[in-house]
């Protein structure tokens, strides 16, 4: 599974009846600063009506296999495109549930993780796909990063959102409110702090500095507003100093991701959704990227959704494509490995 820096990296065209497809050609069709060669997972017909109706000179190339492209580098306005999947039908709509789409979306992620298996493409970069797509067609992952950590048979994986100015781990992901305070547990805290340095490491940061976010307000301010921030983040973060992390907190979420920006912090673990996304995203999803970290390659993704009210009228902003794909290549250049134990890629 390892792979050079002239290895193809896979973009996925995510949920075809959302935004996907235009930026995936719009990043085509624009300069960009680095050479590694690209490919794109998807339906050649749907890039192509895209392509045609913003007017876009792009020339696509149908490929079965990434060794097709050689040591090729496609220049702006070329596109190799790999299908996967059952053809698109030419009337699906845009911006609505489709549970073709969600099928068509799946199999794209599949398709890529199987190539990355193979060492055939050296980082997967992914357009957004649509949950409720996918459970019509009957699939049951909340998201991209579940698929992957399954294919890849590992519990030891977390999401990490990031741009210019904030790298936030997630303890749980997907998961109800309810749940996800629930799933706030010794192991799993310890596993968060564990992966966000990790992924500072990768970065290139010797000796991250690790901010623990609270579950409770004031951090359960000493218990008075609940006890899990003292019985259970707590001794994570202990744990996690004797086994030389610099991890420290809980800290106050509404002051942390602050002092995060202003530079106390490298990195922090927030312990669900919401309170992490919410700050990353305040500061633009066009420059945001998220992160699968512990998995046996590279994954980056754009920090938005599908944007059903937008898809299919050409107004879509491809920043954080753009950006995905630069984090993407800066990993690969430094052969960076998100591989976590007892990773099994026969798994799925």
């Amino acid at each position: 599974m390892s792979a050079s820096p002239r290895t193809p990296i896979a973009i996925t065209m995510g949920d075809p009846a959302g935004v996907g497809p235009e930026i995936v050609v719009r990043l085509a069709c624009a300069p960009r600063a680095g050479d590694t060669p690209l490919l794109v997972i998807g339906d050649i017909k749907r890039l192509r009506g895209v392509a045609d109706q913003l007017g876009l000179a792009l020339t696509l190339f149908p490929i079965r296999h990434p060794d097709e492209l050689g040591d090729r580098g496609l220049t702006p306005g070329q596109l190799a495109v790999l299908p996967a999947g059952e053809p698109l039908p030419p009337d699906l709509p845009w911006g609505r549930v489709d549970a073709r789409a969600g099928a068509a979306a799946y199999a794209y992620v599949n398709r890529a993780i199987d190539l990355a298996f193979e060492g055939s493409i050296s980082a997967i970069v992914t357009a957004p796909l649509n949950k409720a797509a996918m459970a019509a067609a009957g699939i049951t992952y909340p998201g991209h990063t579940e698929i992957l950590a399954d294919r890849a048979g590992t519990q030891d994986f977390g999401m990490m959102l990031a741009n210019d100015e904030l790298r936030v781990m997630l303890v749980s992901i997907h998961l109800s409110l309810r749940q996800a305070i629930e799933a706030v547990t010794p192991a799993r805290e310890l596993r968060a702090i564990r992966l966000a340095a990790r992924a500072c490491h990768a970065y290139g940061i010797a000796e991250p500095r690790i901010a623990v976010a609270g579950l409770n307000p004031h951090a359960g301010e000493g218990g008075l507003f609940g006890d899990e921030d003292k019985a259970i983040i707590a001794p994570a973060i202990a744990r996690a100093r004797a086994e030389g992390i610099d991890a420290s907190g809980p800290w106050p979420s509404d002051t942390v991701f602050m002092n995060a920006r202003r530079g106390h912090f490298d990195a922090v673990v927030a312990q669900y959704h919401d309170q992490g996304l919410i700050p990353v995203k305040y500061l633009g999803v066009e420059n945001g990227v998220n992160i699968t970290v512990g998995l046996p390659f590279v994954r980056t993704s754009v920090d938005h959704g599908t944007a059903f009210d937008i898809a299919g009228t050409g107004r879509a902003d491809p920043s954080s494509l753009f950006y995905a794909l630069k984090q993407a290549e800066a990993m690969v250049r430094s052969g960076t490995e998100y591989r976590a134990c007892g990773c099994n890629p026969a798994h799925g």
